[in-house]
This record gives C-alpha cells, sequence and structure tokens, in this order.
C-alpha cells in the first residue's frame, strides 16, 4: 500500500509534543490574532488537552501595537516560563531573528505556518510549512488551521473521537474560508464537511452566534457574519477574545461576547470605508503610480488589511496600506493575481524591519525614515 503523503515534519512535531505531555513539560502556544491563527490554537490546544497534556498558556501578538508575528515585549513577557516548549501557529516563518532569541532564552520553537519563507528559515528545533522549497507535500495551499488540522490528526490518531474531529472541522472550515485561499483539493474536503458539521455544533461560541443571528441557513446569512465577527476581535495583553469566546463552555458569557464581536464588526465597517475614501482621495492626485501606498497615524492596523483588500480589487493595483507611528510604521499588502507582494519586499529586505506572508497578502514593518525609499523600490519593481 502507497503510503500517504504528509508534511514535511509533521510526524516529528507530532512526536515532540507528545514527548512534552508525557514528560509535564510546560507548553506555549503563540498564535496570530486572526481567525486562521485563533482557530489553529484552539483546537491544537484541544487535542493536547485530549491527550492528557496541558497548555501552560495561549499566547496572540497586539498587532495594533507590537505587529505581526513573534515581537520581543512577547518575549520579555514570556521569560520567566523558559524552559519550555514554545509552538508557533500561522506565524514564525519571518522571525529569524526573534527565534535566535527565543532559543537563548530556553525555549524551544517548533513553528507551524502556512506563510512563505524568506531567504533564511529560522533556526526553530522543527518547522512545519509546506511552503519549504524541499517539503515533498504537493497542496501548497493549506490556510494554517489546515496545517494544523493535519497536525491534530497525527497527535491524535484512531484515538479520535467523530465528535471531536467533527469540532476540529467546524473551526478548520471557519479559518480556511476566512484567510481566502484556494478552496480546493483539501481546503475543500475541510470546509464542506465542517459546514456540514456546524449546523448540529456542539461548540457553545458558535451556537450563540446562531441564536444572535438566527438559525437560517449556515451555508448563506449567518456564516459570513460569524466570520466577520470573530475576525473583528482584538488582542490586548496577548489575551484573544475571539479566542476566550471560542473557548468559554458558560452559554450566556458566550452570547455576551459574540453580541460585543458583532457590533464591533458593525463599527469597524464604518470606520474602513472611512479609510477608503481617504486613501481614494490621495490616489486621485497621483493616478500614476504604479503602487498605491499610503498610511496615517490615526488608521488602526486591524484595519490596513480589509482597506487593502478593497483598494487593490477595486484599482487591480497592489495596495501598500499601513499606521504609521513615532519611529516606524507597520501595514498590510494586498496585490492582483500573478504579482507577488512578498517577491517584491525581498528587494528591499536591505531595511525592512520584518515583512513576510503570501503572494497576495503580506505585512510589513519599516523605519519611518525609510517611508519614501520603499515607496520608490516599490514603484520601481512593480512597473518591470
Amino acid at each position: 500500500m502507497q503510503k500517504k503523503q504528509k508534511i514535511k515534519n509533521l510526524e516529528k512535531a507530532s512526536d515532540r509534543i507528545k514527548k512534552a505531555i508525557a514528560n509535564n513539560e510546560r507548553i506555549i502556544l503563540y498564535g496570530d490574532s486572526d481567525l486562521d491563527g485563533i482557530s489553529s490554537v484552539v483546537i491544537l490546544e484541544e487535542a493536547i488537552k485530549n491527550l492528557g497534556g496541558h497548555v501552560d498558556c495561549s499566547f496572540f501578538p497586539d498587532r495594533e501595537n507590537d505587529g505581526y508575528g513573534i515581537n520581543l515585549n512577547a518575549l520579555k513577557m514570556l521569560e520567566g516560563k523558559a524552559p519550555a516548549l514554545f509552538i508557533t501557529l500561522d506565524l514564525g516563518i519571518g522571525n529569524v531573528v526573534e527565534v535566535d532569541l527565543a532559543n537563548k532564552m530556553g525555549f524551544e520553537v517548533i513553528i507551524v505556518d502556512h506563510h512563505e519563507p524568506l531567504s533564511k528559515v529560522p533556526n526553530a528545533s522543527i518547522v512545519v510549512d509546506m511552503k519549504q522549497l524541499d517539503d515533498p507535500y504537493t497542496f501548497k495551499g493549506l490556510a494554517n488551521v489546515g496545517v494544523t488540522f493535519n497536525l491534530c490528526m497525527e497527535l491524535l490518531g484512531d484515538n479520535i473521537s467523530a465528535n471531536l474531529k467533527n469540532s476540529f472541522l467546524e473551526l478548520a472550515a471557519l479559518g480556511t474560508i476566512a484567510d481566502m485561499v484556494p478552496q480546493i483539493e483539501q481546503n475543500q474536503v475541510i470546509i464542506e464537511e465542517g459546514l456540514r458539521s456546524l449546523k448540529n455544533t456542539f461548540r457553545p461560541a458558535i451556537r450563540a452566534f446562531l441564536e444572535l443571528i438566527g438559525n437560517g441557513e449556515v451555508f448563506e446569512g449567518s456564516l459570513p457574519k460569524i466570520i466577520s465577527a470573530l475576525n473583528a476581535a482584538e488582542s490586548l495583553n496577548f489575551a484573544n477574545e475571539s479566542y476566550m469566546l471560542l473557548t468559554s463552555s458558560d452559554m450566556e458569557k458566550c452570547k455576551d461576547l459574540a453580541q460585543m464581536l458583532l457590533d464591533k464588526t458593525a463599527y469597524k465597517q464604518i470606520q474602513i470605508k472611512n479609510i477608503v475614501q481617504e486613501v481614494e482621495r490621495r490616489m486621485s492626485q497621483k493616478p500614476d503610480e504604479a503602487v498605491i501606498f499610503e498610511g496615517d497615524p490615526s488608521w488602526k492596523l486591524t484595519l490596513a488589511g480589509p482597506v487593502a483588500s478593497i483598494i487593490c480589487n477595486k484599482y487591480a493595483k497592489p495596495a501598500f496600506i499601513y499606521k504609521k507611528m513615532d519611529k516606524e510604521s507597520c501595514g498590510s499588502v494586498r496585490n492582483p493575481k500573478d504579482t507577488n507582494s512578498v517577491e517584491a519586499m525581498k528587494t528591499c529586505a536591505d531595511f525592512l524591519i520584518t515583512y513576510g506572508g503570501h503572494a497576495n497578502a503580506s505585512g510589513f514593518r519599516v523605519k519611518n525614515e525609510n517611508l519614501d525609499l520603499f515607496c520608490t523600490r516599490l514603484n520601481s519593481y512593480f512597473k518591470k
């Protein structure tokens, strides 16, 4: 019988996590603050608990203050928890410097990511990312929660119950749809099976949303609202609102949190509309630019991605939208198909603080003194 193809290092990561559980080692999960990262953390934490393990803490970066990825503030807060097994989810592949620091602090790092590796892969103990050049796994389009779902299946094997697998598939479907990856191959299977189960979910958080929105067809009106609300959550002091909701067993608490996120989504849409209008006003003054490159101190970083998506889709140009802070700026990028924003930013690697992501959706951090240079290089790259 032909052996089923697996993502590189998936078995190795599974074995290391099982060893940590058996030896009662401290385990820390560090996930991105969007729904893909949050759902990845929730299902891995539940898989570890199902094996009798304990997750010491689950951390989520405050994008507004610290940007994306592993950051120094988080490592400083976690310093007293070393030694520990430090697992990143939906981030980490671009954090070469930060992983080196985590190693020095006594953490053993496992990276579980789905973003494009940069010129150098971090010196983590184990890296699970099917976009590594030497990874034989042929389907490169998984959301991070899809990678994590595969890891959880490897961890639990034949011991997983039908109910637990369905619960994982529900979150994997939501995270996969939210991350806008191609709905083909394994992604299509995850979405179809997850949505089928979602109608009869046992998870109080999802039941709370369905009660508040109405139990209508999950595939139609309810689903986009649930995904938007879970994506509207913020991370404060490395604790995330959607994580708290998805892991709560208290139905009344879930209803309160779900309503808060639904309200937050409505306000967020108004803010996004205002920023889009301002970007368009500025664009009208420089119509010949190959790249839309705009930022402002008053714009929230968490809104940069949605704004960039709207602008990119409307004008078919790469959109680099950022929040300008005191000394640095941090932003999100969306660009048309057949262009690659990560490759574009590689030409600016000599001055960017951090950058990375997908070909068509990525992020960056840069010193304000280099903003003009960044814009010039990007225009030069995309004009070619």
